[in-house]
């Protein structure tokens, strides 16, 4: 393989280019990773629905700022392939729809379920998501 011919008129671009596609996070959103941030989670509010398990905390005053977000999945959802699967489908549902329905100050985890995360519809994913959020953020009376 032999490698790109440089213009011919001089003008070749230095520097680093970008990656066609990103599958980064928004730069306000950031990822949790230690366990006691997912156990703090687990207490807190959940809403089920078809594909995922959506649970959300709002954090203590000067804990941390902006938005994480945690992804899992238990064995129960199948093999690695199906785990990790379902999880950049949960990455990818939450890097379209937490800028817009996410709160500052809230973690929230998405849990992945057994033969719905990785096969159910991305749109209806997507609805999911959206649905759990709106319910979480409700007003509980």
């Amino acid at each position: 393989m032999t490698p790109p011919k440089a213009p011919e008129d001089g003008t070749a671009t230095t520097g680093i280019t970008p990656a066609a596609v990103s599958a980064c996070l928004p730069v306000s959103i950031t990822t949790l990773r230690k366990r006691p941030d997912f156990l703090r989670a687990a207490r807190a509010r959940r809403q089920a629905t078809a594909g995922m398990m959506v649970q959300g905390r709002k954090r203590t005053q000067g804990e941390a700022s902006g938005i994480r977000v945690g992804f899992t999945c238990s064995k129960k959802v199948g093999n690695a392939v199906a785990r990790n699967r379902a999880k950049r489908r949960l990455r990818e549902a939450a890097r379209l729809v937490l800028p817009d329905l996410g709160r500052d100050g809230w973690d929230y985890v998405l849990i992945g379920r057994r033969d719905a995360t990785a096969t159910r519809p991305f749109e209806a994913l997507l609805a999911d998501l959206r649905y759990a959020l709106n319910k979480l953020h409700a007003d509980r009376r």
